[in-house]
């Protein structure tokens, strides 16, 4: 079998199952990190959701596929582009956040509304607010949100490439 041959499958069935394994690891690596006492702010947990969504999707896609369901298959494929292709935007809006070219949600970038000293001196014993605009951890360059966006990108463009082949 070819690198090609392994990297886009001839089945559609295969197709989706390496989608399916690739939104598998990327969530276990932030889990991993997130063990290693990387904590995730607001928007890093949201932009899981698109990866917790694509698990079961694709494998829905590639029970279809293996059922000869091509059409069901390829809108399958089709709907896992348009998933990563909005978690690659949300991706990118937390990477502008982190670079300051835009302002974030006020609950993690440091927004102050009404302030009570009092519930702000309890809430800080109890309450560690993660900031989303500020980078805990640099890998070649690329904060997490940064890898986010190729990653999913990345996923975009293969479901795109899949549900056409």
């Amino acid at each position: 079998m070819t690198l090609a041959e392994t990297a886009l499958p001839p089945s559609q069935e295969a197709r989706a199952l390496l989608i399916a394994a690739a939104s598998i690891a990327i969530l276990a690596a932030v889990w991993i990190l997130q063990g290693m006492g990387y904590a995730p702010c607001e928007l890093c947990l949201t932009q899981r959701y698109a990866f917790y969504a694509a698990i079961p999707l694709a494998l829905v896609t590639a029970l279809a596929a293996g059922r000869s369901a091509r059409g069901l298959a390829r809108a399958g494929l089709a709907l896992l582009a348009i998933l990563f292709v909005a978690s690659a935007a949300l991706a990118a809006y937390h990477a502008g956040v982190e670079y300051h070219w835009w302002q974030g949600p006020t609950a993690c970038t440091g927004g102050v509304g009404s302030l009570d000293v009092n519930d702000l001196l309890k809430s800080l014993d109890s309450v560690k607010v993660v900031r989303c605009d500020e980078v805990q951890l640099r890998i070649a360059g690329l904060s997490l949100a940064g890898w986010n966006v190729v990653a999913s990108a990345v996923l975009a463009i293969y479901a795109a490439l899949a549900a056409r082949l």
